[in-house]
């Protein structure tokens, strides 16, 4: 069986400027997360960053990639529209993308949603316990009911997305508020998976749950087998005999 292969795209800017972000992750983010799908042997990992050319982006890496993992916060404006018209294409021919934490408000993923993706935020690093809604769906597999979270930033709703096709996390925060956490959603031939915690503040991808819920996504957004090319020319000739001319 062939490996599935998953590029890991952060921006890469708050570990290289922020010294206490670093001390966290001195890596990287995309790092982290590589580090821990590396263990498994389903997977070829590779990373990019926004300041690589193209992004790390580049038809070739797109190409073989069948998984694209992203993460951003500060830099959304600086990722090129080339670029994510790209990846939007290579998501509706049948790229799994799986979108983390303040990837809401990427570029690719408010193209992919049709919505501005806006959410109601609270960063004081209160606990977080991410209730599993859907226990048999493939990305909860091997969780319990919920994955708490000790310290990490609110996210509440209204979350300006389109209802998601399956919904399998719901979070509830120590202040109060709960959020739609593991949304699912199949754009073209593509699957799309936003997944909430990740707050560039906190180890959240060293928790071993986290990151069991990313290498599931991984294998669930993973593309179709190979099928014929879709046909949208003029169906000039019909397939059964019209007798009602």
């Amino acid at each position: 069986m062939s490996k599935l292969n998953i590029t890991v795209w952060n921006e890469f800017r708050h570990e290289k400027s922020e010294e206490r972000i670093q001390k966290v992750y001195p890596k990287g983010i995309h790092e982290a997360i590589a580090d821990a799908l590396r263990k498994d042997e389903a997977f070829n990992v590779c990373t990019a960053t926004l300041d690589e050319p193209e992004h790390g982006l580049t038809d070739e890496v797109l190409e073989k990639t069948d998984v694209l993992i992203w993460w951003g916060h500060i830099a959304h404006g600086d990722v090129k529209d080339e670029i994510v018209d790209k990846v939007y294409d290579r998501v509706l021919n049948g790229m799994g993308l799986i979108v983390l934490h303040s990837g809401h408000f990427s570029k690719i993923f408010k193209k992919l949603m049709g919505t501005s993706a806006r959410l109601k935020w609270r960063e004081v690093g209160e606990k977080e316990r991410l209730w599993v809604i859907e226990r048999g769906h493939p990305i909860a597999g091997g969780l319990g009911e919920y994955i708490e979270l000790p310290n990490e930033e609110m996210y509440g709703e209204r979350f300006d997305i389109p209802a998601p096709d399956e919904l399998v996390f719901i979070s509830w925060f120590e202040g109060g508020e709960v959020f739609r956490s593991g949304c699912c959603y199949n754009r073209g031939k593509g699957k799309v998976f936003y997944f909430r915690p990740g707050h560039e503040s906190f180890p959240i991808y060293y928790n071993e749950d986290i990151l069991k819920v990313i290498s599931n996504a991984c294998k669930w957004a993973s593309p179709p087998l190979e099928s014929p090319p879709d046909n949208y020319a003029n169906a000039s000739a019909p397939l059964e005999v019209i007798k009602s001319k």
